[in-house]
């Protein structure tokens, strides 16, 4: 999440009236105005020189559906291409994840790592998805409980803290239900989509050309599913797979466990410079007495359910491992959570926003799985590893939602254009089974995979020259590879 620490009149005033998601008299949604774009909130940062981002907003109906009903304002970005004429290739919408993801900085910011080519090509286009930043930011108050600090132990162990997790889980549904009210059902990747094409419609483009990752890649297959004959040039980064967000919630926590058996033997090969054992198992055990130590006295309001967001964050990118290991051995050495705390506090106005969103569309966007189920897959997954990492288990609170969807969101389509898919090899936070179940829902498109490489996003991300060179030919020239691409990657970090 990009934190927004900077406010201003200006920024508050687009707050203020993005925030108004249901006007006093429903209002007739007319066919999408040209964007007029403006002055940004100084949240979103400035590019270089010459380049310039500017801002604009987009209203749309909350409920697609309804046109005629409440209406809700789309906070949009646009950093133009620096090509001349004859380079340009449209616009390109980026999306960088969640769900819950805000993208309104992130022309900016993504469009900094583009390869030039593709900087050259295309007005880069960030947006706000509803219920996110300045697009209706959604509320759900203290979500069960979730913003406590320190919070509860997240692995719950006997049938006494099982009742207790499924209690928080229910209380976090409630308190969503109180906070979101009517917007509960609209806060759907399937709405988010018809808003994209708005944003296309408003833009006067004829094609949707599209950069997402992670979540955003799931969200760039829903587009292809609803409008294959206006999808245009699709990257998507990190796939997430066709799964119902449990499943796929359930599948993350699996591979996280074989990035922590990665991280241990790591750390433990580097025992000169972290001094946590010269074993995995070593490691292993230095790493347990921490949360041990954290679970039985926190520090500063810093204890397990902390701890192991920060271990969840850590293990997505292997430039983050060193911190990581620094940080255990801060704890065991001197006592202090200095190393392991992240700079921004997770109960910010930002993270809040980011995990109301985030549940709000996993449960809007398939079906729930059931208290039961949830429990025995926690006690299986506690059979493989007696102390897993369950942070990224948000969907597990759909087993208590006030709102049922009627579907699954349709993924893929047959008639849209072939698109490319991007993964690395050993991502824990996207497994890469995941690109390799998308692409049957998108025939025609291609994997590009990074072997030897352990980190979630790739494209404009790793650096490496073979990703970015297919992506780059891909989005410029139109070029898809004749066959799937294998690029040579990194392999484990090195330590200084």
């Amino acid at each position: 999440m990009i934190p927004f620490a900077h406010r201003t009149a200006l920024l508050c005033a687009l707050t203020a009236l993005a925030a108004t998601a249901l006007p006093a008299a429903p209002v007739r949604a007319a066919a999408p105005a040209a964007l007029r774009f403006g002055a940004c909130p100084a949240s979103v940062p400035a590019p270089p020189a010459p380049d310039r981002v500017e801002c604009a907003r987009l209203t749309v109906p909350l409920d697609w559906d309804r046109p005629q009903g409440p209406l809700i304002d789309l906070a949009v970005s646009r950093v133009r291409a620096s090509g001349g004429p004859a380079e340009r290739r449209g616009a390109l919408l980026v999306n960088p994840g969640g769900p819950g993801g805000s993208g309104l900085p992130y022309a900016v910011t993504k469009r900094a790592k583009l390869p030039a080519s593709v900087r050259r090509s295309y007005d880069v286009i960030g947006f706000d998805p509803r219920g996110v930043g300045r697009s209706a930011p959604v509320d759900c108050g203290a979500m069960g409980g979730l913003f406590a600090a320190p919070g509860p132990d997240p692995v719950p162990v006997g049938p006494a803290a099982e009742r207790a997790y499924l209690t928080s889980l229910r209380g976090m549904a409630d308190d969503c239900a109180t906070g979101a009210k009517t917007v509960l059902p609209h806060l759907s990747t399937e709405q988010t989509v018809r808003d994209m094409d708005a944003i296309r419609a408003a833009l006067g483009e004829p094609r949707t050309h599209f950069l997402g990752v992670s979540y955003g890649s799931y969200l760039g297959a829903a587009y292809a599913a609803r409008f294959p004959r206006r999808t245009g040039r699709m990257v998507l980064d990190s796939v997430v797979g066709p799964w119902d967000w449990y499943d796929f919630d359930l599948v993350q926590s699996r591979a996280l466990l074989r990035q922590r058996d990665r991280f241990l033997a790591w750390a433990a090969d580097h025992d000169d410079r972290f001094r946590l054992g010269g074993a995995a198992h070593q490691v292993r055990g230095a790493y347990l007495r921490v949360r041990a130590g954290l679970a039985a006295r926190p520090v500063n309001g810093f204890g397990p359910a902390e701890f192991d967001r920060a271990v969840y964050r850590a293990l997505g990118r292997t430039e983050r491992w060193t911190g990581l290991a620094d940080g255990l051995r801060g704890y065991l050495e001197d006592a202090v959570v200095d190393g392991l705390r992240p700079a921004s506090a997770f109960a910010d106005p930002d993270s809040r926003t980011y995990e109301a969103a985030n549940r709000i569309v996993k449960c809007a966007d398939a079906p729930a799985s059931s208290p039961r189920r949830i429990i025995a897959d926690i006690r299986r997954t506690r059979s493989l590893d007696p102390q897993p990492i369950l942070t990224g288990m948000e969907a597990s609170t759909c087993a208590y939602w006030h709102h049922r969807p009627a579907h699954r969101t349709p993924l893929g389509s047959p008639d849209a254009p072939p698109v490319l898919l991007v993964a690395s090899a050993n991502d824990p936070v996207t497994p890469i089974e995941g690109a390799h179940r998308m692409r049957r829902l998108l025939p025609g498109s291609r994997l590009v995979t990074l072997d030897r490489d352990y980190s979630h996003g790739v494209f404009a991300s790793r650096g490496n020259a073979c990703v970015d060179g297919a992506a780059a030919a891909y989005l410029v020239d139109g070029t898809v590879p004749a066959t799937d691409v294998r690029c040579a990657g990194p392999g484990l970090p090195t330590v200084s």
